[in-house]
């Protein structure tokens, strides 16, 4: 079976999300941008800090490349992530991208510790539901490379996992 890679806006759920679907599936979880912590030695607050975003989305670039090659496996990506569109052929090549998406407010409320979320920190000008709609509109035409979008809104991690199962069972992408 293919990966199944989960894209969306930050605080949608893709990481609470890939942990349960990835267990139940018993698949690895791989969360891209917990790894490219790990293999940096920074936090993602920190390398746009020091170094920049596109430094950033250059070790983005590189994590998709080692973990598309990877089978077998629930890979949580980054927000941007898909901004890319070799990052968008590499994970299409090996799995099937799910979008999660959600309401503005309610990715504002999933989001609102500011510290944590440096490219949306960056476009919060005062207005955080402003540069979160912003960021949204300017990201919308990549989240529909998705094979299917599942809206995270009102629904639990466990939820969305079910949503997910549903889906992949009823496109014959998976069986049992």
């Amino acid at each position: 079976m293919k990966n199944i890679v989960l894209i969306g806006f930050m605080g949608t759920g893709k990481t609470s999300t890939g942990k349960v679907l990835a267990q139940r599936l018993g698949k690895a979880f791989i969360d891209m941008d917990s790894r490219i912590e790990e293999e940096y030695g920074q936090t993602i607050p920190q390398m746009f800090e020091t170094k920049g975003e596109a430094y950033f989305r250059q070790c983005e670039k590189e994590m998709v490349k080692k973990v598309a090659g990877r089978a077998n496996a629930v890979i949580s990506t980054g927000g941007g992530t898909i901004k890319d569109a070799e990052n968008v052929a590499l994970l299409k090549q090996s799995g099937l991208l799910v979008c999660l998406t959600a309401q503005p407010e309610v990715i504002l409320e999933r989001t609102e510790r500011k510290g944590e979320r440096p490219v949306l920190d960056g476009a919060d000008a005062g207005d955080r539901l402003s540069a979160i709609e912003s960021l949204l509109a300017e990201r919308e035409q990549f989240y529909r490379q998705a094979d299917f979008a599942i809206d995270t809104t009102e629904l639990s991690p466990l939820q969305v996992v079910e949503r997910i199962i549903h889906t992949l069972k009823s496109r014959g992408e998976l069986h049992g």
